[in-house]
């Protein structure tokens, strides 16, 4: 028996249906993937947040006259806080995650100055609990490092299963865009680090 034209129009409807729905479900694969690794980013910039205040609290003993310096970490370490919260529910968007950066920096800007003062009280500089919370400061900051890394790699995967035909057909028809990878720094003055170790 000889199968009809319309038969053969139907079974290529439907590998191509099938194919449509494998290569979507990976693209949302990819997305999580993506999501995820933001979220690996998201637990570190959180440790962070929590370890600032502490060295703000012992610096403040030694520091009673650079109360300025020591509240603008707190004011740069709550925007960003509060910025990347707002890019936490959205790790895909590239404004919330610009905006993100933008917040980092002047955090990092406000944490380099902190240290800055530090280098000029010896006092201060050998204070065990502010040694170690220097310490844990790096460490974290090397834990950032490996997370935005690990993010990027899974928005290149990301990128190239989106730009890659034909799944570019169906990325286009469900609104899956390119992704931004995460940019360390953005200016010269932004790639001079905080310095946070003695």
């Amino acid at each position: 028996m000889e199968i009809p034209w319309y038969g053969w129009a139907l079974a290529a409807v439907a590998v191509v249906g099938l194919w449509a729905i494998g290569a979507y479900n990976g693209l949302m694969r990819l997305q999580n993937r993506v999501a995820n690794a933001f979220g690996q980013i998201d637990v570190q910039l959180k440790r962070r947040y929590d370890l600032i205040p502490n060295v703000v609290e012992v610096a403040r003993k030694y520091l009673a006259h650079e109360a300025q310096t020591l509240e603008a970490v707190i004011a740069a370490r709550n925007q960003a806080r509060a910025t990347e919260a707002r890019a936490a529910e959205r790790p895909t968007d590239g404004a919330a995650l610009a905006a993100l950066a933008g917040a980092e920096a002047a955090l990092g800007g406000a944490l380099g100055r902190l240290m800055a003062v530090v280098e000029d009280y010896p006092e201060l500089k050998a204070d065990q609990t502010l040694r170690e919370l220097r310490e844990e400061l790096a460490h974290t900051e090397n834990r950032i490092a490996f997370a935005r890394q690990a993010y990027n790699d899974e928005v290149l995967a990301y990128n190239d299963r989106v730009r890659h035909f034909p799944t570019v057909i169906v990325a286009r028809l469900f609104g899956f865009g390119v992704l931004a990878p995460l940019q360390a720094t953005a200016s010269d003055a932004e790639r001079q680090a905080p310095r946070v170790q003695l």
